[in-house]
């Protein structure tokens, strides 16, 4: 087909939202291609079909195609052959035709006539009859690719799992295939005692103002929409300090997102929980079975676990069988029936931002689905992020919280141990591990295990000439050294090479000293200073991995944030170092997430014991974990966005790419510059690859040009440039309309460079 038609630019000039601009117009079409405003006609008045048999009944299958160009992001008409008729309904994966090549994609609708003013095509093949795309599965996607400037294929992708066809031949069970399909899948009934009317002081919701409340409303199908700050606790104390219902080594928010769950099944209806990772899946699944749901009731969708076992639990989810999906950031397109609750735990993680076009945050894409399927929505966290402060701040949510006695009662004691704190120690202050510290540690390991975070995962990932304290750097790519392990060689973070015969730049010396100490060294030496200690290691990059939970005998865990295992009944005390590393990026919300990350830790200890914070990190967060405080940290953080026009007060655009090729995307948006509002262009800023992830990857296109030059790294001509534009939050819909008609131009006019577009980039969140 001919996707190289002319498109005319968007006019210049224009403040967002006050002037009528159009998207750039469709591109001509060929055979199989939706036309343009001719009216409907016959399809088999104009049609290609070699002798192929037409079907007389709905004729015309609409579809989505799998394609990459940003102008080619529309439906499709094809005719459908008599020998597909049964199966090509829609939902279904097909194959078409299109231009020279099959291409993959799905049917969204069936229909009589056909609007396209040229000839259509039959479709080539249904590559299966199973329905993966669900209407409102269907209506969300675009939604998201609306919101985030993207396109519906790019959506698509992450919200549909690859077909794994031997088990979708797999013989389904009775359950998974209902007898009337058209109707809600049947559930077994689960005891809704608890959901009704629990016992007093045994439901884990009883400590939070209108915490009972909120569960009564889902449990009569209501919709409410909550902001939930979790209290800490393990174990016994997860609920309300009586173990009631409550798992040995199960944290306190899974139980309480358990019984919420118990409520909306026990109402009728199905629920989403999307969580951080695989080790809190399965802790909410434990929580499930404590709570009375089953595994019939219960389906885990994790994209780690594989290509057949992912596509088998979204088959038991789409086929009404399970009416619970537990999973991490690929679940939260699950095809849920009659959704009812959909549950979002520790927005602050990375883990739940896409990494791939066109970037949403799974925050965002469930609060959409909650409000196009008139959902209930609950978003918990240790800490509380600036977005979920403005979701409680605009109404469209409420706070779910504990009163302050109640915090402070359920709590461990939180002492800062600052240079001001430590300076009677003297020269003692400046130890990584401060003595007060070391005896806090050593009188919490006579009775249980003590936790110790450390920001940086690996053995010295940053080191410098020990003589001039130059940083040191290689000579290849000029990228930073560290040291792997003790007896090994200098490595590059960057490139991976060895600098064994490294030399300092500056002064020629030959020493190496440590800048930053990683997870691996901490270890070795806390193994020193307490001798016949066990000491446990979680990380990534430690050779047992991240550890799921550790016994409740006497041993010193470390580990980096978000890798913290769960103790059977809490750790007696917590020691996060290096608070000044936590709190020292440049990133607007590098606060929150440290705060985040030393709350989520200190939220596994014990209410008698206590959480030392060793280091003089940032005030603010600071502050707000020794008050236990995250949400009046994140409400003074917005009210200061707010004041100086930044996300999320705004709406806000990152364009990456080639100057010439920003330049132009940016161009035909039209942004005029309103400082009263905030509107306006910021930049074009020259830009580190390697600190953007390598270099900026454009919509299917690959490096930017230019490459890096020897000792010197990337000369000044080859870096990419990045452009922000930022609007009020009611014209931000506006701004990604426009950005999506630019990328559409510069698809059909196959404008060179690469350009990546993401509206709220974390970087600026």
């Amino acid at each position: 087909m001919n996707g190289d038609a002319e498109q005319d630019t968007l006019p210049d000039g224009a403040l967002l939202g006050l002037d009528e601009v159009g998207a750039a117009p469709a591109p001509a079409r060929g055979k199989g291609g939706k036309g343009g405003e001719t009216g409907s006609r016959n399809p088999l008045d104009q049609a290609e079909t070699n002798g192929i048999p037409i079907t007389e009944t709905l004729p015309v299958a609409r579809v989505v195609l799998d394609l990459q160009p940003a102008h080619l992001d529309q439906a499709y008409d094809y005719l459908v052959p008599v020998t597909m008729a049964d199966d090509a309904q829609p939902g279904v994966r097909v194959k078409a035709r299109f231009g020279r090549q099959d291409v993959a994609g799905y049917v969204v609708a069936r229909q009589e006539t056909s609007d396209h003013d040229g000839r259509l095509v039959p479709l080539r093949k249904v590559v299966s009859g199973e329905r993966v795309l669900t209407p409102q599965v269907l209506e969300l996607c675009r939604a998201v690719a609306n919101r985030y400037a993207g396109t519906l294929a790019d959506v698509l992708r992450l919200a549909l799992p690859p077909r794994h066809a031997r088990v979708e031949k797999e013989p389904a069970p009775a359950a998974d295939l209902p007898a009337d399909p058209t109707a809600r899948p049947s559930v077994e009934p689960v005891e809704t005692s608890g959901a009704t009317s629990p016992p007093p002081g045994s439901s884990a919701w009883a400590p939070y103002r209108g915490g009972e409340a909120y569960l009564r409303r889902i449990l009569a199908g209501e919709a409410p929409r909550a902001v939930w700050s979790a209290l800490p606790g393990v174990g016994r104390d997860a609920g309300t300090g009586t173990g009631a219902g409550v798992g040995a080594g199960t944290p306190h928010w899974a139980a309480a997102v358990a019984q919420a769950v118990r409520a909306c099944v026990a109402g009728g209806r199905g629920a989403l929980v999307v969580v951080p990772d695989a080790r809190d899946a399965a802790r909410v699944t434990t929580a499930l079975e404590v709570a009375g749901l089953g595994s019939d009731d219960v389906v885990r969708l994790l994209a780690d676990d594989g290509p057949a076992p992912r596509y088998r639990a979204f088959l038991r989810a789409l086929r009404g069988a399970a009416r619970v999906v537990v999973g991490t950031r690929a679940a939260m397109f699950a095809p849920v029936a009659d959704l009812g609750l959909v549950v979002l735990w520790g927005d602050g993680e990375d883990t739940l931002a896409e990494p791939h076009s066109p970037y949403p945050h799974a925050r965002d894409v469930l609060a959409l689905r909650a409000e196009r399927e008139d959902a209930a929505f609950l978003l918990g966290s240790p800490g509380r992020t600036v977005q979920a402060q403005a979701l409680l701040a605009s109404g469209w949510a409420r706070e779910l919280a504990a009163p302050r006695d109640v915090v402070r009662s359920r709590a461990p004691r939180v002492r800062a141990l600052t240079s001001v704190e430590l300076a009677r120690d003297g020269a003692a202050a400046a130890a990584r591990l401060p003595s007060a510290a070391w005896r806090a540690a050593r009188e919490a390991l006579e009775h249980g295990p003590v936790l110790v975070q450390v920001p940086r995962s690996g053995y010295l990932p940053v080191v410098a000439c020990s003589r001039c304290r130059v940083a040191a750097r290689c000579g290849h790519c000029h990228g930073p050294l560290g040291l792997p392990h003790a007896d090994g060689a200098p490595q590059c973070t960057w490139c991976g090479r060895l600098a064994g015969g490294w030399r300092c730049e500056e002064c020629g010396w030959t020493g190496l000293r440590s800048v930053r100490v990683g997870s691996a060294r901490t270890a070795e030496e806390l193994g020193r200073a307490f001798t016949g200690v066990p000491v446990r290691l979680s990380s990534a990059s430690a050779p047992g991995g991240v550890i799921d939970a550790v016994p409740a005998t006497p041993a010193l865990v470390v580990a980096t944030p978000g890798a913290e295992p769960v103790a059977e009944s809490g750790y007696r005390t917590a020691l996060l170092l290096d608070a000044a590393v936590m709190t020292g990026g440049t990133g607007l919300a590098a606060g929150t997430e440290a705060l985040h990350r030393w709350l989520a830790a200190a939220s596994l200890v014990q209410p008698d014991g206590q959480v030392l914070l060793v280091g003089d990190g940032a005030p603010g967060p600071t502050q707000g974990l020794v008050r236990w405080d995250p949400a009046g940290f994140a409400a003074r953080e917005l009210d200061e966005r707010a004041e100086l026009h930044l996300p999320p007060a705004v709406r806000v655009a990152a364009v990456t790419g080639d100057r010439t090729a920003v330049e132009a995307v940016v161009a035909r948006v039209g942004l005029r510059e309103d400082p009263g509002t905030g509107s306006g262009v910021l930049g074009p800023v020259e830009v580190d690859p390697d600190v953007t992830g390598r270099g900026p990857a454009g919509r299917g296109t690959g490096a930017p040009s230019g490459g890096r030059g020897g000792a010197g790294g990337v000369q000044a001509l080859d870096l990419p440039v990045r452009t922000v534009l930022r609007v009020p939050l009611a014209q931000g819909d506006e701004l990604a309309r426009r950005l999506k008609a630019s990328l559409a131009v510069r698809s059909a006019r196959r404008e060179g460079g690469t350009v990546r577009v993401q509206l709220d980039p974390k970087e600026m969140l």
